[in-house]
């Protein structure tokens, strides 16, 4: 079994559970590929820069990141050049072998770069140009199945390889969650989302409303409107995720005690291939 895990970027993260449990995992010969987050990191490197972060609206009522030419730098200085590295460090401290990459690296990560996007700005819509992101459309999957092959634990982060409509290519940012979705697709892994809840809340407020499993459309129907913000963009990924291959989804709280053995047995909120709407047919079931 290969286990795809997102750590998230929110500060109420400590990963050092889930490293601990990347360790044990990884000594009972289960293959793991960690991704992580970073945006709390790149706003207060901004602001210390002094620089204001910059959030979008999308027509489809979507909050998002807009990343300018001074935000990408920072992404390219804050996730490869600190956040990966610590996981990396301590990875090695707890004797797993990691080995740091980002989407850039071997075309790991690649798709069209967006130079523009859509906004809503009260309640207009309007084209915001000079963005810095893009759509995954690629994961070379055979760079990860070689890594995890020779017994290393590659940790993943953004920038992606962004093409330009030149032909040529430039680092630019992606979505955290949906990066590790792209790349539990292309494994055919179960991909565990690490945040700071224990999964997704019919009521965001109430975590005793937790929804513990999602295998039907009716059950996923219900998991998708009960999202709201930064859950929203991962109930995406986990749609993305399925319909890429992925074995399962789990949304589960990275400070709980072994956070990815216990998502791995339940303990979140688990999205399984037969919960896609309209029939849809994952990768790995065609």
């Amino acid at each position: 079994m290969t286990v795809v895990v997102k750590i998230g970027g929110a500060r109420a993260v400590d990963p050092k559970g889930a490293l601990a449990d990347v360790a044990q995992l990884v000594a009972e010969g289960e293959d793991v590929v960690l991704t992580h987050g970073g945006s709390t990191a790149v706003d207060e490197t901004l602001e210390e820069l002094g620089e204001e972060p910059t959030y979008v609206e999308t027509p489809g009522g979507v909050v998002g990141r807009f990343t300018d030419e001074r935000t990408i730098d920072v992404f390219k200085m804050v996730m490869p050049g600190k956040l990966n590295t610590d996981l990396v460090e301590a990875l090695q401290n707890l004797e797993v072998n990691a080995v740091g990459l980002t989407g850039t690296d071997g075309k790991l990560l690649a798709g069209k770069r967006k130079s523009a996007v859509r906004v809503l700005e009260d309640g207009k819509k309007k084209i915001k140009r000079g963005d810095h992101s893009g759509k995954i459309e690629s994961v070379n999957a055979d760079l990860l199945e070689t890594l995890l092959a020779g017994g290393y634990v590659p940790v993943v982060s953004v920038p992606m390889l962004g093409k330009d409509r030149d032909g040529g290519y430039t680092a630019v940012n992606a979505d955290a969650d949906r990066a590790a979705a792209a790349v539990a697709g292309a494994l055919e892994a179960d991909l565990v989302l690490l945040t700071d809840v224990s999964g997704v809340y019919e009521d965001p407020d109430d975590e005793s409303t937790r929804i513990d499993a999602a295998a039907t459309p009716a059950e996923f129907e219900t998991v998708t409107s009960a999202a709201e913000g930064f859950m929203t963009k991962k109930v995406m990924a986990a749609r993305e995720a399925l319909e890429g291959g992925a074995a399962s989804v789990v949304v589960a709280d990275a400070n709980a005690e072994d956070p990815i053995s216990g998502a791995l047995a339940g303990d979140g909120t688990t999205i399984e291939p037969t919960a896609l709407a309209d029939g849809t047919e994952t990768e790995a079931a065609r």
